[in-house]
């Protein structure tokens, strides 16, 4: 059991990590902690993908007249995609924190749902 656990220890870590930003995601109301989740769940995401992408006894993909077998380099190159667009939608992510802030002058999710749900009362 224990060298089944320790050859699969990769996943483990991505399950761990995986929750736990699903979790932040979950379970917390302030804006910022949500985009932290994110990422995390992002990072689990990312390493999932790198790590599957090892292959035993493998080496870089680069011609070489010893290499027997060869890591696959397409899960590097998209993840490399993947984090970039991560680091733009983060960024537009706290952006609008920014102006949720300015509104309605909290990043607590439960009060600005108070404060629109206030301000619709207002109106109508």
């Amino acid at each position: 059991m224990i060298e089944f656990i320790l050859a699969k220890y990769n996943y483990l870590v991505v399950i761990v990590l995986m929750m736990l930003g699903f979790y932040a995601v979950i379970a917390r109301g302030n804006l910022i902690k949500k985009i932290i989740g994110i990422n995390i769940f992002q990072v689990s995401v990312f390493l999932f993908y790198i790590s599957m992408a090892k292959v035993k006894d493998g080496t870089a993909p680069i011609l070489w007249e010893k290499a027997v077998r060869y890591d696959n380099p397409i899960p590097h190159v998209l993840m490399l995609t993947a984090i970039v667009v991560s680091v733009s939608t983060t960024a537009v992510a706290l952006a609008l924190v920014i102006k949720i802030k300015k509104a309605y002058g909290t990043m607590e999710e439960d009060k600005i749902i108070e404060e629109q749900e206030k301000a619709i009362s207002e109106r109508g």
